[in-house]
């Protein structure tokens, strides 16, 4: 506990947490509303309904009053979801198709949790994600996605 306050991060299931184990048993001694903790993940994390979402809960102990901070799933959690697959290929084969739009989407999302300086650098970053998943940006192999970027093709796209 730093100053009064003690932090809690779980994986919870997007808009489906509970008060049951591990949530409840953790926020149990520190005296919050389990209830109000619990119905506040699941409204923050209502758009990743189905994924694994890290969130870390900040306790003000003294006060009883709580902070909820939503992370973003991995990357090909996100791709996988958008084009409704279970799990990318293992051979190299194309497993699905994704449009840039959604990539650039995805890219804005992972933002602040990814190495990448600026918005083309982040989509790059997807575009690794959806090569070693077996997925394809608009019917095109995300090799040649990558180099249609470099030479402008999307920058009207890229736009921070």
């Amino acid at each position: 506990m730093v100053n009064g306050k003690e932090t809690i991060d779980i994986l919870v299931d997007g808009s489906a947490a509970t008060g049951g184990p591990p949530l409840g048993p953790a926020l149990g001694p520190t005296g919050v509303n389990v209830k109000n903790v619990v119905d506040e993940i699941n409204k923050k994390t209502s758009e990743y309904k189905g994924m694994k979402v890290p969130v870390k809960i900040i306790i003000d102990i003294p006060t009883k009053t709580f902070e909820i901070k939503v992370g973003s799933p991995p990357t090909s959690a996100l791709i996988k979801k958008e084009i409704g697959i279970e799990k990318g290929t293992k051979d190299g084969s194309v497993v699905g198709d994704i449009s840039f739009d959604k990539v650039v989407e995805i890219a804005k999302k992972k933002k602040e949790s990814i190495l990448a300086k600026d918005i083309k650098g982040a989509v790059k970053e997807v575009i690794g994600v959806c090569k070693t998943l077996g997925v394809n940006i608009e019917g095109t192999s995300p090799k040649e996605i990558n180099s249609l970027i470099d030479s402008g093709k999307y920058n009207d796209k890229l736009k921070e």
